[in-house]
């Protein structure tokens, strides 16, 4: 159940499009899309097992085969399987912390960045189980008028596969490898996850981390000589909770005076069972968007298991 569970909530999305050679994206063309089609009311996308596959259609076997090849910052619409409800954030990624790693964790490193803030499977209310989700798209870049394209680094956090009673998104901290509960909402869509689970599991080696790489490579000539941090978690600074009943509403911008402050920490290894947590930098939110391209056109690509790394 533990796979399953991790697997399932590590497949953020499905596309209809084949894979074509990445270009990388200007930060401009990417924001601007998202926040092109607000909703005016929040939807409640939900899941079922009659998504996954269409008449003579795989869409989880097609979904995994793309999440891992197609680099593509925006795909046409499409339909996320596992997170479907979302509010997307943007700011600056800064790190202010000596540290041993490469690429944007280096201290002084500051990017811009868009995220996507989701539940897992359909709850988005409190008092529901909600898997809190963070997928991140840093841009080797704090101009957000730069014109060249750049390719992107893309990460993925939760903070419980099977989801708590958490009430508030402010109130969790997010990993690349996260907590596993078994609750009677996953229980209740285990069919879903199963095969989810079954289809990405054959596409990667190894869906229990999802490595940071990407960030610690972005920039370097010679990344296989870079070091990258085995861990990676994301949580807000105390004292900036805001109560509302669904978490898209609680994310917005407004409700913060203009700025969400969540810290960046890092760690490698386990000393008595626990990482050795150490905070390397802030992510600086400054504007939000609940909107039609967060959740049907803005695409993370998960990326692929290397046995390699320097850690």
């Amino acid at each position: 159940m533990k796979t399953i569970l991790i697997t399932a909530a590590l497949i953020f999305s499905f596309g209809s499009v084949q894979a074509k050679q990445y270009e990388g994206s200007t930060y401009s063309e990417v924001w601007s899309q998202v926040e092109s089609d607000t909703y005016k009311v929040l939807p409640k996308n939900k899941i079922s097992v009659a998504s996954l596959f269409g008449f003579l259609k795989n869409k989880i076997k097609r979904a995994a085969k793309r999440t891992l090849s197609d680099r593509s910052d925006i795909l046409p619409q499409f339909r996320k399987l596992a997170h479907p409800n979302g509010i997307c954030l943007t700011g600056t990624w800064e790190i202010t912390e000596e540290n041993p790693y490469g690429g944007y964790f280096k201290k002084g490193s500051e990017a811009l960045i868009v995220a996507r803030a989701s539940t897992a499977l359909s709850g988005t209310t409190q008092g529901r189980n909600r898997g809190f989700g963070l997928a991140g798209k840093i841009f080797p870049t704090n101009n957000p008028l730069h014109e060249e394209k750049l390719e992107t680094a893309n990460f993925f956090l939760v903070d419980d596969l099977g989801g708590t009673k958490a009430p508030h998104y402010t109130g969790v901290e997010m990993t690349n490898a996260p907590e596993t509960s078994v609750t009677t909402a996953v229980l209740a869509h285990a069919i879903y996850a199963a095969k989810l689970a079954l289809t990405f599991g054959m596409a990667d080696a190894n869906p229990n981390i999802r490595q940071v790489y990407e960030i610690s490579h972005l920039g370097e000539a010679n990344p296989e000589s870079i070091r990258t941090p085995e861990f990676m978690k994301i949580g807000a600074q105390k004292g900036q909770t805001v109560d509302r009943k669904d978490f898209r509403d609680e994310l917005r911008i407004e409700n913060y005076s203009g700025e969400l402050l969540m810290d960046i920490s890092v760690s490698n290894g386990e000393t008595n069972g626990k990482k050795n947590w150490k905070k390397i930098g802030v992510v600086r939110f400054t504007e939000s968007a609940a909107s039609n391209s967060c959740d049907h056109r803005l695409h993370f690509h998960h990326p692929k298991w290397k046995s390699d790394l320097n850690h």
